[in-house]
């Protein structure tokens, strides 16, 4: 997403497609996008990245949205929209099949057994291998799963928002869904490169987060601090830190990282040989209940489109 769409500035298209070749060359094989992001060009450019690997690794995008003037405006996940959608996502990415297809965001105005079924059927036809949803709730993931069976569920999770444990990972477990966290840098400020001198541009989306407002950035640090203590004893980063402890959830968890940047992709990449002891989680678990994180982690009008 990062590469074209978020943060107010667009990676140099060559730049971008070394950094999506490099990560293919470290091991990695899952590769996330969305027609919004741009909107299109992000697509465009992991289709050209990916054209000469296509056949190792996995393409995720999503629909959901209608883009006018380059710009999505309302949720739509009508089955003649989605069928729109995919059609040129294909086009785009340069493949005959979208290896996974995500619902961006449940749309109230159609009933979720109608996307579902769009979904099913695009499956039966080839265009699609396999159905996810993106921050949706139990009830939807349910009556969706009943219709065509949900690989994947893509949503915020992270050392920094444990929401999703309470309900939502009880249920995937039972289902057999695995969870795609998104922002499990928790939109960069587990990194530790944060702090309350940040200022982010008008178009970088995280200047409307409200758990990063320069007052709820000085009050979370703390969080930010007790991460970098336990990246000193396991002699790692923060973004390792987070990224690990991730990764030491469930086997059926892959968080996905975005980077703008080839150093940073290796810093997360070597996360994945950071490893934790029953006692180390138990301890990280007892420090981070002790602290209280301030702030939504959406604006209000985002917040408006996340199903419950």
């Amino acid at each position: 997403m990062g590469l074209n769409f978020g943060y107010g500035t667009i990676t140099d298209k060559q730049e971008a497609i070394k950094l999506i070749r490099k990560a293919y060359e470290l091991g990695v094989c899952l590769f996330d996008t969305a027609e919004v992001y741009g909107p299109f060009t992000n697509e465009e450019v992991l289709g050209e990245a990916i054209a000469p690997i296509r056949n190792d690794v996995v393409i995720a995008t999503k629909f959901g949205f209608n883009i006018n003037n380059n710009a999505m405006t309302v949720l739509n996940s009508k089955p003649e929209h989605i069928r729109k959608a995919v059609e040129g996502s294909l086009k785009r990415l340069k493949v005959e099949t979208i290896d996974l297809l995500y619902q961006h965001r449940v749309d109230p105005e159609v009933p979720i057994e109608e996307v579902a079924g769009t979904v099913k059927d695009l499956i039966h036809e080839g265009k699609v291998k396999y159905f996810g949803l993106s921050e949706a709730g139990i009830n939807t993931i349910r009556r969706a799963h009943a219709v065509q069976p949900i690989s994947a569920l893509q949503s915020e999770y992270s050392l920094w928002w444990r929401e999703p444990e309470e309900l939502i990972i009880p249920a995937l477990e039972e289902l057999g869904i695995g969870l795609v966290p998104f922002s499990p840098l928790g939109k960069g400020f587990l990194t530790g490169k944060i702090d309350e001198n940040t200022t982010f541009d008008a178009n970088d989306f995280r200047s409307t987060v409200p758990r990063l407002s320069k007052e709820n950035i000085k009050a979370n640090l703390v969080f930010v601090d007790f991460i970098k203590k336990v990246a000193v004893r396991k002699s790692a980063t923060p973004a390792q830190i987070a990224l690990a402890w991730l990764n030491a959830q469930k086997p059926w968890i892959v968080p996905i990282p975005g980077t703008t940047k080839i150093h940073r992709l290796e810093e997360n990449i070597a996360s994945t040989t950071v490893e934790f002891t029953g006692k180390e989680l138990q301890e990280i678990e007892t420090e981070a209940s002790k602290i209280n994180v301030t702030g939504a982690r959406y604006s209000e009008g985002s917040a408006k489109l996340i199903d419950r």
